[in-house]
Protein backbone atom coordinates (compact mmCIF):
# COMPACT_ATOMS: atom_id res chain seq x y z
CA UNK A 1 0.00 0.00 0.00
CA UNK A 2 1.04 3.97 -0.38
CA UNK A 3 -0.14 4.39 2.88
CA UNK A 4 2.07 5.31 5.66
CA UNK A 5 -0.57 5.45 8.66
CA UNK A 6 1.53 7.85 10.79
CA UNK A 7 -0.68 8.05 13.89
CA UNK A 8 -4.38 7.63 15.13
CA UNK A 9 -5.97 11.03 15.13
CA UNK A 10 -8.85 11.80 17.98
CA UNK A 11 -12.23 11.83 16.75
CA UNK A 12 -14.63 14.72 16.60
CA UNK A 13 -16.50 13.35 19.35
CA UNK A 14 -13.14 13.53 21.61
CA UNK A 15 -11.47 17.04 20.38
CA UNK A 16 -14.97 18.60 21.12
CA UNK A 17 -14.95 17.11 24.68
CA UNK A 18 -11.66 18.64 25.27
CA UNK A 19 -11.58 21.51 23.88
CA UNK A 20 -15.32 22.88 24.31
CA UNK A 21 -17.66 25.01 23.67
CA UNK A 22 -18.92 27.47 26.61
CA UNK A 23 -22.63 27.20 27.04
CA UNK A 24 -22.74 30.80 26.51
CA UNK A 25 -20.81 31.24 23.53
CA UNK A 26 -22.76 28.18 22.03
CA UNK A 27 -25.92 30.19 22.79
CA UNK A 28 -24.49 32.83 21.21
CA UNK A 29 -23.46 30.76 18.12
CA UNK A 30 -27.27 29.78 17.93
CA UNK A 31 -28.45 33.05 17.86
CA UNK A 32 -26.40 33.83 15.08
CA UNK A 33 -27.17 30.56 13.37
CA UNK A 34 -30.65 31.56 13.25
CA UNK A 35 -29.61 35.78 12.44
CA UNK A 36 -28.03 34.41 9.10
CA UNK A 37 -30.33 31.58 8.47
CA UNK A 38 -32.91 34.01 7.97
CA UNK A 39 -31.22 36.36 5.72
CA UNK A 40 -30.93 33.43 3.54
CA UNK A 41 -34.29 32.52 3.60
CA UNK A 42 -36.01 35.94 3.39
CA UNK A 43 -36.87 36.36 6.91
CA UNK A 44 -34.49 39.47 7.12
CA UNK A 45 -33.86 41.94 4.91
CA UNK A 46 -30.00 42.55 6.26
CA UNK A 47 -26.84 42.21 4.54
CA UNK A 48 -23.69 39.68 4.79
CA UNK A 49 -20.54 40.51 5.07
CA UNK A 50 -18.44 37.22 4.79
CA UNK A 51 -14.81 38.92 5.29
CA UNK A 52 -11.54 38.37 6.40
CA UNK A 53 -7.96 37.02 5.95
CA UNK A 54 -7.34 34.47 2.83
CA UNK A 55 -6.00 32.08 5.12
CA UNK A 56 -6.43 32.14 9.37
CA UNK A 57 -2.48 31.22 10.00
CA UNK A 58 -1.58 33.24 13.37
CA UNK A 59 -4.57 33.11 15.88
CA UNK A 60 -2.78 36.47 17.55
CA UNK A 61 -2.92 38.57 14.07
CA UNK A 62 -6.24 36.69 13.00
CA UNK A 63 -7.83 37.71 16.52
CA UNK A 64 -6.48 41.60 16.62
CA UNK A 65 -8.74 41.16 12.63
CA UNK A 66 -12.00 39.70 14.11
CA UNK A 67 -11.58 42.04 17.19
CA UNK A 68 -11.52 45.25 14.90
CA UNK A 69 -14.36 43.60 13.18
CA UNK A 70 -15.99 43.65 16.31
CA UNK A 71 -16.00 47.30 16.94
CA UNK A 72 -17.33 48.53 13.47
CA UNK A 73 -20.17 45.73 13.90
CA UNK A 74 -21.74 47.55 16.68
CA UNK A 75 -21.82 50.93 14.19
CA UNK A 76 -23.61 48.68 11.40
CA UNK A 77 -25.65 45.60 13.10
CA UNK A 78 -28.79 47.27 12.41
CA UNK A 79 -27.90 46.76 8.73
CA UNK A 80 -25.25 44.53 8.39
CA UNK A 81 -24.22 40.88 10.05
CA UNK A 82 -20.55 40.91 9.49
CA UNK A 83 -19.22 37.44 9.18
CA UNK A 84 -15.43 37.01 10.02
CA UNK A 85 -13.24 34.45 7.61
CA UNK A 86 -11.74 32.12 10.09
CA UNK A 87 -10.17 29.76 7.02
CA UNK A 88 -8.45 26.74 8.24
CA UNK A 89 -7.57 24.62 5.61
CA UNK A 90 -6.37 26.29 2.05
CA UNK A 91 -7.10 24.51 -1.06
CA UNK A 92 -4.09 24.21 -3.39
CA UNK A 93 -4.56 24.12 -7.17
CA UNK A 94 -1.22 21.92 -8.01
CA UNK A 95 -1.39 20.12 -4.08
CA UNK A 96 1.64 22.28 -3.35
CA UNK A 97 2.05 25.22 -0.83
CA UNK A 98 0.23 26.08 2.74
CA UNK A 99 -2.77 24.09 3.22
CA UNK A 100 -3.74 26.13 6.55
CA UNK A 101 -3.35 25.84 9.97
CA UNK A 102 -4.88 22.52 10.42
CA UNK A 103 -2.12 21.08 8.38
CA UNK A 104 0.49 23.28 9.92
CA UNK A 105 0.23 24.94 12.95
CA UNK A 106 3.05 26.81 12.32
CA UNK A 107 3.41 27.62 8.67
CA UNK A 108 7.30 27.17 9.05
CA UNK A 109 7.21 23.83 10.55
CA UNK A 110 6.56 20.66 9.34
CA UNK A 111 2.53 19.16 9.23
CA UNK A 112 1.22 18.23 12.47
CA UNK A 113 -2.49 17.71 12.59
CA UNK A 114 -2.84 16.56 15.94
CA UNK A 115 -1.90 20.15 17.06
CA UNK A 116 -3.07 21.71 14.09
CA UNK A 117 -6.90 20.45 15.30
CA UNK A 118 -5.68 21.66 18.50
CA UNK A 119 -4.93 25.14 17.48
CA UNK A 120 -8.14 25.45 15.11
CA UNK A 121 -10.55 24.92 17.85
CA UNK A 122 -8.81 27.00 20.23
CA UNK A 123 -8.65 30.24 17.58
CA UNK A 124 -12.45 29.71 16.79
CA UNK A 125 -13.31 29.72 20.48
CA UNK A 126 -11.06 32.95 21.10
CA UNK A 127 -12.48 34.80 18.11
CA UNK A 128 -16.16 33.74 19.23
CA UNK A 129 -15.52 34.57 23.11
CA UNK A 130 -13.14 38.23 22.77
CA UNK A 131 -15.55 39.31 19.54
CA UNK A 132 -19.54 38.23 20.04
CA UNK A 133 -18.38 36.59 16.71
CA UNK A 134 -18.93 33.65 14.98
CA UNK A 135 -17.27 32.84 11.86
CA UNK A 136 -16.77 31.88 8.27
CA UNK A 137 -14.78 28.34 7.08
CA UNK A 138 -14.31 26.66 4.32
CA UNK A 139 -15.41 22.71 4.29
CA UNK A 140 -12.45 21.74 2.43
CA UNK A 141 -12.33 17.48 3.58
CA UNK A 142 -15.94 17.09 4.29
CA UNK A 143 -15.04 13.95 7.02
CA UNK A 144 -13.97 17.26 9.09
CA UNK A 145 -16.80 18.59 10.25
CA UNK A 146 -17.29 17.27 13.54
CA UNK A 147 -14.45 18.94 14.40
CA UNK A 148 -16.06 22.25 13.38
CA UNK A 149 -19.53 21.79 13.53
CA UNK A 150 -20.17 23.33 16.95
CA UNK A 151 -18.14 26.37 16.09
CA UNK A 152 -19.13 27.55 12.88
CA UNK A 153 -22.04 29.57 11.47
CA UNK A 154 -21.16 29.52 7.93
CA UNK A 155 -19.41 26.96 5.54
CA UNK A 156 -17.76 27.39 1.70
CA UNK A 157 -17.75 24.61 -0.41
CA UNK A 158 -15.05 26.11 -3.18
CA UNK A 159 -15.11 25.54 -6.66
CA UNK A 160 -12.81 22.71 -7.06
CA UNK A 161 -14.98 20.72 -4.54
CA UNK A 162 -18.63 21.76 -5.13
CA UNK A 163 -18.51 18.72 -8.00
CA UNK A 164 -17.47 16.17 -5.73
CA UNK A 165 -20.28 13.81 -4.00
CA UNK A 166 -19.13 13.72 -0.39
CA UNK A 167 -19.12 17.21 -0.38
CA UNK A 168 -22.66 17.79 -1.82
CA UNK A 169 -23.70 14.68 0.45
CA UNK A 170 -21.66 15.80 3.89
CA UNK A 171 -23.70 19.48 2.86
CA UNK A 172 -27.09 17.83 3.16
CA UNK A 173 -26.61 17.40 6.96
CA UNK A 174 -25.25 20.83 7.99
CA UNK A 175 -27.71 23.05 9.94
CA UNK A 176 -25.84 25.74 9.07
CA UNK A 177 -25.83 28.04 6.01
CA UNK A 178 -23.58 26.73 2.99
CA UNK A 179 -22.53 28.12 0.17
CA UNK A 180 -22.36 26.21 -2.70
CA UNK A 181 -19.20 28.09 -5.23
CA UNK A 182 -19.37 27.58 -9.05
CA UNK A 183 -16.57 25.43 -10.76
CA UNK A 184 -13.87 27.37 -12.11
CA UNK A 185 -15.02 26.24 -15.34
CA UNK A 186 -17.89 28.86 -14.54
CA UNK A 187 -20.93 26.55 -14.86
CA UNK A 188 -23.82 27.58 -13.20
CA UNK A 189 -25.87 24.29 -13.91
CA UNK A 190 -23.55 22.58 -11.77
CA UNK A 191 -23.70 24.83 -8.94
CA UNK A 192 -26.76 24.84 -8.75
CA UNK A 193 -27.17 21.19 -8.95
CA UNK A 194 -24.57 20.89 -6.12
CA UNK A 195 -27.30 23.24 -4.05
CA UNK A 196 -30.26 20.90 -4.82
CA UNK A 197 -28.71 18.04 -3.79
CA UNK A 198 -27.52 19.75 -0.60
CA UNK A 199 -31.41 20.79 0.18
CA UNK A 200 -32.27 16.94 -0.27
CA UNK A 201 -31.73 13.81 2.55
CA UNK A 202 -29.36 11.27 1.59
CA UNK A 203 -28.14 7.68 2.73
CA UNK A 204 -24.55 7.39 2.51
CA UNK A 205 -21.00 6.63 4.37
CA UNK A 206 -20.08 8.82 6.94
CA UNK A 207 -16.75 8.17 8.87
CA UNK A 208 -16.90 5.03 8.95
CA UNK A 209 -21.01 4.77 9.90
CA UNK A 210 -24.39 4.36 7.70
CA UNK A 211 -25.93 8.07 7.56
CA UNK A 212 -28.98 9.87 7.13
CA UNK A 213 -29.18 13.35 6.37
CA UNK A 214 -32.32 15.54 7.11
CA UNK A 215 -31.47 17.87 4.21
CA UNK A 216 -30.16 21.75 4.13
CA UNK A 217 -32.51 24.32 3.06
CA UNK A 218 -29.99 26.92 3.62
CA UNK A 219 -27.28 25.78 0.88
CA UNK A 220 -26.92 28.45 -1.85
CA UNK A 221 -25.05 29.90 -4.52
CA UNK A 222 -21.59 31.82 -4.70
CA UNK A 223 -20.53 33.52 -7.52
CA UNK A 224 -16.49 33.47 -7.38
CA UNK A 225 -15.55 33.96 -11.53
CA UNK A 226 -14.45 31.66 -13.45
CA UNK A 227 -11.72 30.45 -16.04
CA UNK A 228 -11.37 30.16 -19.68
CA UNK A 229 -9.37 27.71 -21.66
CA UNK A 230 -6.66 30.26 -21.68
CA UNK A 231 -6.19 30.32 -18.35
CA UNK A 232 -8.06 34.00 -18.02
CA UNK A 233 -10.46 35.60 -15.39
CA UNK A 234 -13.75 35.48 -16.34
CA UNK A 235 -15.80 37.71 -13.77
CA UNK A 236 -19.62 36.71 -12.96
CA UNK A 237 -21.10 39.39 -10.84
CA UNK A 238 -22.29 41.61 -13.47
CA UNK A 239 -26.07 42.65 -13.46
CA UNK A 240 -26.32 40.23 -16.38
CA UNK A 241 -25.03 37.11 -14.99
CA UNK A 242 -26.88 37.91 -11.91
CA UNK A 243 -30.09 38.01 -14.53
CA UNK A 244 -29.14 34.76 -15.66
CA UNK A 245 -28.59 32.86 -12.19
CA UNK A 246 -32.11 34.45 -11.25
CA UNK A 247 -33.65 33.02 -14.22
CA UNK A 248 -32.09 29.39 -13.77
CA UNK A 249 -32.96 29.14 -9.98
CA UNK A 250 -36.98 30.04 -10.84
CA UNK A 251 -36.23 26.95 -13.83
CA UNK A 252 -35.47 24.55 -10.70
CA UNK A 253 -37.21 23.56 -7.46
CA UNK A 254 -34.92 25.07 -4.48
CA UNK A 255 -35.36 26.49 -1.53
CA UNK A 256 -34.60 29.72 -0.74
CA UNK A 257 -32.87 31.05 -3.69
CA UNK A 258 -30.01 33.00 -2.48
CA UNK A 259 -26.32 34.04 -3.50
CA UNK A 260 -23.34 35.68 -2.41
CA UNK A 261 -20.54 37.55 -4.34
CA UNK A 262 -17.27 36.45 -4.23
CA UNK A 263 -15.41 39.89 -4.91
CA UNK A 264 -11.94 38.64 -5.35
CA UNK A 265 -11.04 35.41 -6.99
CA UNK A 266 -11.33 35.27 -10.73
CA UNK A 267 -13.69 38.04 -9.90
CA UNK A 268 -11.35 40.15 -9.51
CA UNK A 269 -8.81 38.47 -11.46
CA UNK A 270 -7.26 38.26 -7.92
CA UNK A 271 -6.59 42.30 -8.14
CA UNK A 272 -7.70 42.58 -4.36
CA UNK A 273 -7.92 46.27 -4.18
CA UNK A 274 -10.87 45.77 -7.24
CA UNK A 275 -12.60 44.50 -4.27
CA UNK A 276 -14.79 47.51 -3.44
CA UNK A 277 -15.52 48.80 -6.76
CA UNK A 278 -16.92 44.94 -7.10
CA UNK A 279 -18.88 45.30 -4.20
CA UNK A 280 -20.37 48.44 -5.50
CA UNK A 281 -21.26 47.34 -8.87
CA UNK A 282 -22.97 44.38 -7.35
CA UNK A 283 -25.15 46.84 -4.62
CA UNK A 284 -26.21 49.22 -7.83
CA UNK A 285 -27.25 45.85 -9.47
CA UNK A 286 -29.71 45.38 -6.56
CA UNK A 287 -30.30 48.81 -6.33
CA UNK A 288 -31.78 48.44 -9.68
CA UNK A 289 -33.86 45.68 -9.68
CA UNK A 290 -35.62 44.24 -6.92
CA UNK A 291 -35.63 40.55 -8.05
CA UNK A 292 -31.90 40.90 -7.96
CA UNK A 293 -31.82 42.57 -4.52
CA UNK A 294 -33.76 39.40 -3.11
CA UNK A 295 -31.31 36.96 -4.80
CA UNK A 296 -28.05 38.52 -3.55
CA UNK A 297 -28.13 38.32 0.09
CA UNK A 298 -24.35 39.45 0.52
CA UNK A 299 -20.58 39.33 -0.72
CA UNK A 300 -17.44 38.11 0.58
CA UNK A 301 -13.94 40.00 1.08
CA UNK A 302 -10.71 38.89 1.51
CA UNK A 303 -9.09 41.52 3.68
CA UNK A 304 -6.43 41.40 6.51
CA UNK A 305 -4.71 44.38 8.56
CA UNK A 306 -2.36 44.55 6.27
CA UNK A 307 -2.52 44.71 2.58
CA UNK A 308 -1.44 42.24 -0.34
CA UNK A 309 0.47 39.66 0.65
CA UNK A 310 3.86 38.08 1.42
CA UNK A 311 6.22 34.78 1.53
CA UNK A 312 5.96 32.51 4.63
CA UNK A 313 8.62 33.68 6.53
CA UNK A 314 9.09 37.27 5.98
CA UNK A 315 7.36 37.48 9.66
CA UNK A 316 5.36 40.66 8.10
CA UNK A 317 2.02 40.79 11.24
CA UNK A 318 -1.41 40.72 9.70
CA UNK A 319 -0.12 39.87 6.24
CA UNK A 320 -1.12 37.30 3.86
CA UNK A 321 0.65 33.97 3.34
CA UNK A 322 -1.71 33.14 0.87
CA UNK A 323 -3.82 35.57 -1.62
CA UNK A 324 -3.49 39.31 -1.21
CA UNK A 325 -5.89 40.63 0.58
CA UNK A 326 -7.19 44.60 0.94
CA UNK A 327 -5.80 46.01 4.27
CA UNK A 328 -7.52 47.22 7.10
CA UNK A 329 -8.40 50.73 6.28
CA UNK A 330 -9.76 50.33 3.03
CA UNK A 331 -11.77 47.09 4.68
CA UNK A 332 -13.41 49.17 7.14
CA UNK A 333 -14.36 52.27 4.99
CA UNK A 334 -15.65 49.46 2.40
CA UNK A 335 -17.60 48.17 4.95
CA UNK A 336 -19.39 51.49 5.97
CA UNK A 337 -19.50 52.16 2.10
CA UNK A 338 -21.88 48.91 2.06
CA UNK A 339 -23.89 49.87 5.08
CA UNK A 340 -24.65 53.25 3.57
CA UNK A 341 -26.09 51.51 0.26
CA UNK A 342 -27.75 48.51 0.90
Amino acid sequence: MGFDYIKKLPTPDEIQAEFPVPEALAKLKSERDKEICDVISGQSDKFLVIIGPCSADNEESVCDYVNRLARINDKVKDRLILIPRVYTNKPRTTGEGYKGIIHQPNPEQKPDFLQGLIAMRKMHIRVMEESGLTAADEMLYPENWGYVSDILSYVAIGARSVEDQQHRLTVSGFDVPAGMKNPTSGDFSVMLNSVYAAQHSHSFIYRGYEVKTTGNPYSHTILRGAVNKHGNSLPNYHYEDLSLLLQMYNERDILNPACIIDANHNNSGKKFEQQPRIVKEVLHSRRLNPDIKNLVKGVMVESYIKEGSQKIGEGIYGKSITDPCLGWADSEQLIYDIADLV
